[in-house]
């Protein structure tokens, strides 16, 4: 489920940089992503870390019937506990 509302996080930065850029037409999307675990209830031992098959699963599932749903998403394992798109390919 977390992984799933990664996924539209990132749809949703994805949609602000290209109005922003004024971008049309996108082919790819590098996206890093730290170590991220979403703790539920505040205790440690209930984290969930992301699974990087079911986001990229959730990023297309989101983007099917969109502007992006032709874009390939790529996804990198980075250090650190964010995520972050780092390139957009027109």
């Amino acid at each position: 489920m977390h992984d799933f509302i990664l996924a539209k996080e990132i749809i949703d930065e994805l949609k602000k940089i290209v109005q922003e850029k004024k971008l049309e037409q996108i082919r790819s999307v590098n996206v890093e992503i730290g170590t991220i675990a979403l703790v539920h209830d505040g205790f440690e031992e209930h984290t969930e870390d992301i699974s990087l098959e079911n986001l990229q699963f959730g990023l297309q599932s989101i983007a099917k019937n969109t502007e992006f749903s032709e874009v390939k998403f790529n996804i990198k394992k980075v250090a650190g506990e964010n995520w972050k798109i780092t390139n957009v390919e027109v």
